[in-house]
């Protein structure tokens, strides 16, 4: 049985630079994100693999899209789009999301010239992860964010807990949503502050963990406060470009899915012949095939226009990439875990990996019901 990919759309067609980007990732990725290796992060104390994170920081994968002024590269959400595709692909356990995508794009949208300038060049670098402590893991903007802040002369006090917070052990800051005496603020807290204490959370995925933050008479000062623009707008942003980082990596790692499946209906012998060669079995393949490749369109097309900075129509691409993406990538890893059969529902096989991803990011930051009800909100329904 052969399977071949169909040929990508015109408008998705990659840049020399980018098909390098590609390779690239792909190339560090096969070599340090095996599933061997993987397995072992994700069941130690690190809770992201550190020798990974630094190889991708040299790369200059951390920095790729943060601006050239702050220490990054200045690329667009489209090359990061990319790499969450083959992070996807791979399982990689390392805090992009939290940290380049959720938290410097808080920052980058909320904090002063002058905070960029102290945050973002450590981001680049790969040296200071942050995380984003906000309640809710819907990605809901009007629900409480858990955690109050209250003046106290030329400083803040934080009381609250953070639930669900992405990296959260293990980031060495955390841009905290908090509801303020004139709403909604977003502060940066090192994770060493006194009266911050940090637990892991029992989760499906091993390999992104989360945990809960309670914040007891944190004391932090008016320069942490992010104050170049408004809170709620900044927290949106960031929580709309993890959407459509989340979207990427579904795609990854659904044509992943497919791949190993396809592998396996190929080799796998029954009756004399491949379980692949099966009607059943092939007509399956052939509908994860069409699906795999609408969702990279999907998710593609959310990214591009992420970076094209077209608001109005990434309040329709973002929550549709989401959505589908999420959908069609549990399909994807339910099926294969089918076509594998009993194998694939073992601790020893990699299916079950990816169903657990699939079934955590199906949810996090909004499951298909919440952004079809933005999508509904979007087009005026």
């Amino acid at each position: 049985m052969t399977v071949t990919t169909a040929p990508p759309v015109v408008a998705f067609a990659l840049t020399e630079e980018q098909k390098l980007l590609v390779d690239m990732v792909r190339d560090v990725l096969k070599d340090r994100a095996t599933s061997e290796r993987v397995r072992e992060v994700m069941l130690g104390d690190d809770g992201f693999d550190e020798v990974l994170w630094t190889e991708l920081a040299n790369l200059g994968l951390t920095g790729l899209t943060i601006p050239e002024q702050y220490g990054g590269a200045g690329s667009t959400f489209t090359e990061l789009s990319l790499v969450f595709e083959e992070l996807g692909r791979r399982l990689a356990p390392v805090p992009l999301l939290s940290s380049v995508v959720l938290g410097a794009e808080a920052v980058l949208a909320a904090g002063s010239d002058e905070q960029k300038g102290a945050i973002l060049p450590g981001v680049a670098a790969g040296t200071t992860r942050l995380a984003l402590a906000h309640l809710d893991p819907a990605g809901r903007l009007t629900a409480d964010p858990g955690v109050r802040a209250v003046r106290d002369g030329d400083a803040w006090v934080l009381d609250g807990t953070a639930g669900f917070v992405v990296d959260g052990r293990t980031a060495t800051h955390l841009v905290t949503a908090a509801n303020g005496p004139d709403g909604l603020e977003l502060f940066v807290v090192a994770g060493d502050t006194a009266g911050v204490e940090r637990t892991d959370l029992e989760v499906l995925d091993l390999t992104r963990p989360m945990a809960s933050i309670v914040y007891s008479g944190v004391r932090v000062q008016d320069a942490d406060r992010l104050s170049g623009a408004d809170a709620v707008a900044a927290l949106h942003r960031a929580l709309e470009a993890g959407v459509v980082a989340i979207a990427c990596e579904q795609a990854g790692g659904t044509q992943e899915t497919l791949r190993t499946t396809t592998a396996y209906a190929r080799d796998r012998v029954q009756f004399g012949r491949s379980i692949g060669s099966f009607q059943a079995i092939k007509h399956r393949l052939a509908e994860m095939l069409v699906a795999s490749e609408s969702a990279r369109s999907a998710a593609y097309h959310a990214a591009r226009i992420l970076a094209a900075g077209e608001r109005e129509e990434l309040a329709i691409a973002a929550p549709l990439a989401k959505s589908y993406c999420s959908e069609i990538y549990e399909q994807a890893t339910g099926h294969g875990i089918q076509i594998f059969g009993g194998i694939g529902f073992t601790w020893e096989h990699d299916a079950h990996l990816y169903f657990k991803r699939a079934k955590s990011t199906k949810l996090l930051l909004g499951d298909p019901k919440h952004h079809r009800a933005l999508l509904g909100q979007a087009i005026g329904l």
